[in-house]
């Protein structure tokens, strides 16, 4: 008897005191950010409670559970013992505003934001064929992509950055922490994968300290997660007019605490114009990997491989009467673009105590290219390194929560150029680029460094303030490595800006529990490229300023308390001083020149409601609308004054429109809207481009075809009424040779794209 009594009591204790508890994390399944108060049920009791304030959560006992949280799907799982588990909750499309972003690297619902801040879910990246970034980008309010091909394109926020001739500038891009904006303030995005990406944070205006204090604001891209606990695969292809090709291929591998998930693209395309054909090839590698309660580490890699040829722009009787038709030079010279790029970037987060973590990040990147132009061949060569490092605290201040970040960024870079004679015109036709003699050989240095600092501090319950500053230091260093002679001088030279502090300022009142205000005043700038500081005569003219402007923002969000109507506006005036123009002198040859001021006044309004929200079918419409009122305050160029004009290559407003639906049995769809204003050509603004109006559609189904394999087929249709328009404008062109200005890109008329999508759950 006393044995028997001995085994139990020694059961009832191993029971009692040996039990382990179930702990985990909650995090956002896009951007890895912590999410605290999620409701977890438990579904069999239903019994609850609340994540803490870093994500994580403790539960006594087995079972299958769900966790709430508003703008976030529910997510049910079954949990069992002696596990550490990750909870991924995906955002809801349809409830935005609560959507916890983490611009600032501090965790903050969007309405709780005291700027304008867009998201775009992996939702709208859908609606279309994943193979260019510009109708995405352009169904947001502020933002304008212009896409004159697959590989050339400018895009503008509130204005900023449409006197950049070719490609973008004044607008800063990261890839999950990793740079894609250069030493020179150039930045291109559309290079990658665009189904390797969730979603896009797109921060409007001069107010993003921590990540420079751009003029025009700033682009983060959010690459594809891994999903913990599920091992997948996916393949997708699709096929299109003008001979698009195209193969994406994913694979998901994962435990509890690592995932892994491996992106490849394949994309082909002869394009709908003459000397247009686009050929890429991507791999994009993203890992997680979470160690313990208290430290979590990532790798990011993305290499992309393209080849892509470049038909120019055209003059107006081309674009009228023969828009297939590629620039003359262009085409005899068989113009192309040949680079490979990559980057890599490394982080590290590490929870020093409840209050307080600390995030490191470093990176490097490079891009190599090959640049045949008819004027010269151009061979360039990039290699970057930087690092990041920030200080996160979430105390208390008065009894008030009390949100604080410092931190750094350090970046450097090194551009090696060379340009040789094209001597095309010296082959039969048919050949295309042939490298001639050297012309030029260059190697700069550039680097600078960002000391940021971002708080929030809730004075009330209904009441937040903002306050950040960045500062900045940059320098270029130019080493002319070709021979000197008495008409190629020595061109070397150094050029450092003066520090530049940026201060921004920001309040928020909660108008209701679902509705706020903001209002912001916040200070940002724009680089100098070396190239711009550089004169005909080979010396840096150190005299050039930058860019600086003030930034002044009103605005309210909110939703309706059963959430299916969501809404957003925002007036704004960007003042710009010491606005940098390029004064082109030869057909390859600009100067910059600080030559006035301009001013953006701007509304930006936009709208979602769910017209039907069901089990068995969902209804959603949108829209949003972009006037734009952008001037030159000061403008003169040489003998012209332009003061009073229109702000070139920038329309005077766009409309989008958006209907989509899904349905219990498979089917799903849009279509979807677009009118885009006029734009001015000219600085004299006696020539605009004309309006135009663009509607497509998708239409898909979505089967199961057993408990692993999941099936979607679509269909889409672009530019369904063949509008004809132009996709990129090259504003104040010159001819050259007694030839026409050639100012026009033709957008693409009428055309479709297909394919299938597999998923395989092993």
């Amino acid at each position: 008897m006393k044995k028997v009594f001995l085994v139990f009591y020694l059961v009832i204790i191993s029971n009692v005191f040996g039990q382990s508890k179930i702990i985990g994390k909650i995090i956002d399944a896009d951007n890895n950010t912590p999410l605290n108060n999620v409701t977890i049920i438990d579904k069999n009791t239903q019994k609850s409670l609340l994540s803490n304030r870093d994500g994580s959560f403790q539960l006594n006992k087995v079972g299958t559970y769900i966790f709430k949280k508003e703008g976030y799907n529910e997510h049910v799982v079954t949990l069992k013992d002696d596990q550490y588990h990750l909870i991924q909750l995906r955002l809801n499309p349809s409830q935005l505003n609560e959507v916890i972003i983490n611009s600032y690297h501090i965790p903050k619902k969007l309405k709780n934001a005291t700027a304008s801040i867009e998201i775009i879910s992996s939702k709208d990246i859908q609606l279309d064929n994943n193979t260019n970034v510009t109708s995405v980008l352009n169904r947001t309010p502020g933002v304008f992509m212009q896409s004159g091909a697959l590989n050339t394109n400018r895009i503008t926020i509130r204005g900023i950055g449409s006197r950049n001739l070719f490609g973008t500038s004044k607008i800063r891009a990261y890839f999950k922490d990793i740079p894609l904006t250069n030493g020179s303030g150039e930045t291109n995005i559309e290079d990658f994968e665009l189904g390797a990406i969730s979603r896009f944070e797109i921060t409007k205006g001069a107010v993003s300290s921590i990540y420079g204090a751009g003029l025009g604001g700033t682009i983060n891209l959010i690459p594809e997660n891994n999903n913990f606990s599920q091992d997948q695969t996916h393949s997708e292809f699709t096929f299109g007019s003008f001979g698009l090709l195209k193969n994406l291929t994913s694979l998901n591998i994962s435990s509890k605490k690592n995932g892994y998930k491996v992106i490849y693209s394949n994309t082909n395309s002869d394009g709908y114009r003459e000397n247009n054909q686009y050929k890429r090839q991507t791999l994009t590698v993203n890992s997680n990997h979470f160690i313990n309660e208290k430290n979590d580490f990532s790798v990011l890699a993305s290499y992309v491989n393209l080849k892509a040829f470049i038909p120019s722009s055209l003059n107006e009787d081309s674009y009228l009467n023969n828009p297939t038709s590629a620039a003359f030079t262009w085409n005899s010279a068989k113009g192309f673009e040949d680079s490979q790029r990559g980057v890599l970037g490394l982080s590290w987060n590490h929870q020093l105590n409840s209050k307080i973590s600390q995030t490191i990040s470093i990176f490097t990147s490079f891009r190599n290219g090959y640049e045949p132009r008819p004027f010269n061949i151009l061979s360039e060569k990039t290699l970057a390194i930087g690092a990041r490092s920030r200080l996160k605290g979430n105390t208390e201040f008065f009894k008030n929560p009390f949100r604080w970040i410092i931190g750094g960024e350090l970046f450097k870079d090194t551009y090696k150029h060379k340009t040789f004679e094209n001597l095309y015109q010296d082959f039969p036709e048919g050949i295309g680029s042939v490298k001639g003699n050297n012309l030029s050989n260059f190697k700069e240095k550039r680097s600078y460094y960002n000391l940021f600092l971002e708080t929030n501090y809730d004075i009330s319950i209904s009441t937040t303030i903002s306050f950040g500053m960045n500062l900045n230091q940059t320098s270029y260093n130019l080493k002319d490595r070709f021979e000197v002679t008495q008409n190629n001088p020595d061109q070397s030279g150094s050029f450092k800006f003066k520090s530049i502090l940026s201060p921004k300022f920001g309040v928020l009142q909660k108008l209701t529990k679902n509705n706020s205000a903001f209002i912001s005043l916040s200070h940002g700038f724009s680089p100098i490229s070396l190239q711009e500081t550089l004169l005909p005569n080979g010396q840096i003219n150190n005299n050039l300023k930058p860019e600086t402007g003030w930034n002044f923002e009103i605005g309210t969000r909110g939703s309706s308390s059963n959430n299916l109507l969501q809404y957003s506006v925002s007036a704004y005036r960007l003042n710009i001083i010491n606005l940098l123009v390029a004064r082109r002198t030869s057909e390859d040859q600009f100067i910059g020149i600080n030559a006035g001021e301009t001013q953006h006044d701007g509304l930006e309004a936009s709208l979602n409601y769910s017209l039907v929200s069901k089990a068995s079918l969902q209804i959603n419409a949108s829209t949003n609308f972009t006037l734009n009122n952008y001037k030159f305050k000061t403008f003169i160029d040489n003998n012209n004054n332009y003061s009073g004009n229109d702000l070139t290559g920038v329309p005077s407003e766009v409309f989008n429109a958006v209907i989509d639906f899904d349905s219990q049995i498979g089917i799903y769809g849009n279509i979807n809207f677009q009118h885009v204003g006029q734009m001015p050509i000219t600085d004299s603004n006696s020539l605009y481009s004309k309006s135009y109006n663009l509607t497509n559609c998708k239409i898909g189904l979505r089967r199961n075809l057993n408990k692993n394999l999941k099936m979607n087929l679509f269909v889409g249709l672009n530019n369904i009424f063949d509008t004809r328009y132009a996709s990129q404008i090259l504003i104040n062109a010159s001819g050259f040779g007694g030839s026409a200005p050639r100012y026009y890109y033709p957008g693409n008329p009428v055309n479709y794209y297909t394919g299938i999508n597999l998923n395989y759950t092993f």
